[in-house]
């Protein structure tokens, strides 16, 4: 009995990993959104310190680099992926007050199953989401005391890969041990010096507050889906159970079971923990909600555009984490106290009955591909005369067939060791974000007013093959030379590069 209770968190934890990765068995890559992995990564200063943008992906695209030296990308995508799902599931299970088994088996699962990971699993924000597998074992260590600094590095250190993870760990160590928090801050520091590095203003599109506010997917409207830990702005990467009338009764059963835990785990957890930890629950929902809130869309566009760095709040249902996490420990240990094997049974079992599609990789959607033999002869083409690549058509997202028509951030920067100008601009529905890389500006600019792009100074162009997107403007070609016609890219070299307009 020992031994199956020793080994039952663990392999409910791979069980869970099992289902919703199940896809990644088959080779290829899974491209979805911001979700790029290439064969191998070059390690470039553009992608440790962006000089024209914002370091969003920074340290995270450097982490990738320097672990395709020594592994293929599948394979570190797969690491990635896997460790996500493992860490959230064990450090939920594990945190959870109780010496009974099945608290742990639920609130592993339910931490493992929610809407909040799902939507960002689709979103591809696969950085966010280390953060989300890791404040379990953030929070753990922090009600440690003897040794707890090393074990508090190792927990913090996943989710500081990328800005948002970062803040969310130094918050979380900042709330329950309030002497540590300068580790967290000093992990933090990466992408703040890259900040203060980059020539980017680093102030945003107030019209990004209303594009990236929390979305509700039916009647209980944008608050009832951010209490369910859903409400991503992208339409898109919302499951289509999360429109079930099922999902608001599981929503509700959920909170029942969590109100009735919150006593026992506000008296388990040493030092009044649990107070603390409900105030950053509170806090990360407040900053979700915040643009739907009466005054707060106000509020959030005026600070993205007064205030430098952040429009990080913009897509505050990023900081849902917390909540999330104390949501699961409270229906963990709200089944508990009932006493009644058919309620623990009943929780175990309702995250999967509410939330059937985020199995097997949302039902197909996280299936890997195989990237078109293009990639590797423009790629190995470019090496051999490194210069500035204008990616064509000029979006930053594109649809490719090959890639079973996702949509996916444009690869070409991560694949190609040259930095490659893109379109920066994001997209949401009909409205468009600005962005912040002038180069991108003037290229944009060149191609709006159909003027060649030789004279702009690059040293090659890709035009790639991409579903719905209009054509490349034929002028836009002048004074180029072809010398690769492939199926899925065309690769010209400028003869010139020195910018005259």
């Amino acid at each position: 009995m020992r031994r199956v209770k020793r080994w039952a968190l663990p392999a409910t934890a791979i069980l869970v990993a099992t289902a919703v990765l199940a896809p990644l068995a088959a080779p290829g890559y899974v491209l979805s959104y911001d979700m790029v992995f290439v064969p191998h990564q070059p390690l470039r200063a553009d992608l440790i310190v962006p000089s024209a943008t914002l370091p969003r992906a920074v340290p995270q695209d450097a982490l990738v680099s320097l672990a395709s030296v020594i592994a293929p990308g599948w394979l570190v995508q797969r690491v990635a992926l896997v460790a996500i799902l493992l860490l959230a599931a064990l450090g939920a299970g594990r945190l959870v007050p109780t010496e009974r088994l099945a608290p742990r088996l639920i609130a592993a699962v339910a931490y493992a199953w929610t809407p909040l990971l799902a939507e960002r699993l689709l979103l591809g924000q696969w950085g966010l989401l280390l953060a989300y597998g890791s404040l379990p074992w953030i929070v753990t260590a922090c009600l440690r005391d003897r040794g707890s600094l090393w074990r508090l590095l190792a927990a913090c250190a996943p989710a500081a890969v990328t800005p948002t993870g970062g803040l969310i760990a130094f918050a979380g160590v900042l709330v329950l041990a309030p002497r540590k928090a300068w580790l967290p801050a000093l992990l933090n520091a990466p992408w703040l010096l890259a900040t203060a590095l980059s020539s980017a203003d680093g102030r945003s599109d107030p019209g990004g507050v209303a594009a990236f506010a929390a979305r509700g997917a039916d009647w209980t409207g944008p608050i009832g889906a951010l209490l369910g830990t859903g409400g991503v702005w992208n339409a898109q990467t919302t499951l289509p159970s999360r429109t079930s009338p099922l999902a608001p009764v599981g929503t509700l059963l959920l909170l029942a079971l969590a109100v009735l835990g919150w006593r026992l785990l506000r008296d388990r957890l040493p030092g009044g923990a649990a107070v603390r930890l409900l105030i950053l629950a509170g806090g990360g929902f407040l900053l979700a909600a915040l643009a739907v809130l009466p005054g707060g869309r106000a509020l959030l566009e005026w600070a993205v555009t007064e205030v430098p760095g952040a429009g990080v709040l913009r897509d505050g249902q990023k900081f849902l984490i917390p909540y999330a996490l104390v949501l699961c420990l409270g229906v963990a240990l709200g089944a508990e106290r009932t006493g009644r094997r058919e309620v623990l049974a009943g929780a175990l079992l309702l995250p999967l009955v509410v939330m059937p599609d985020l199995a097997y990789g949302a039902l197909g959607r996280l299936v890997p591909v195989q990237y078109p033999a293009d990639f590797e002869v423009v790629a190995r083409t470019i090496e051999r005369s490194p210069g500035e690549v204008v990616s064509l058509p000029f979006r930053g997202y594109h649809t490719y067939s090959w890639n079973r028509s996702r949509t996916v951030i444009d690869p070409l920067p991560r694949y190609v060791d040259a930095e490659v100008v893109r379109d920066d601009r994001l997209l949401v529905g009909d409205q468009v974000i600005a962005g912040e890389n002038r180069r991108a500006d003037e290229i944009r600019t060149a191609l709006a007013l159909g003027k060649p792009l030789a004279p702009l100074g690059m040293r090659w162009v890709v035009v790639q093959r991409v579903d719905g997107e209009p054509p490349v403007p034929p002028g836009a070609l002048a004074g180029l030379r072809m010398v690769h016609a492939g199926t899925d890219l065309q690769l010209y070299e400028n003869g010139s590069s020195q910018r005259s307009y």
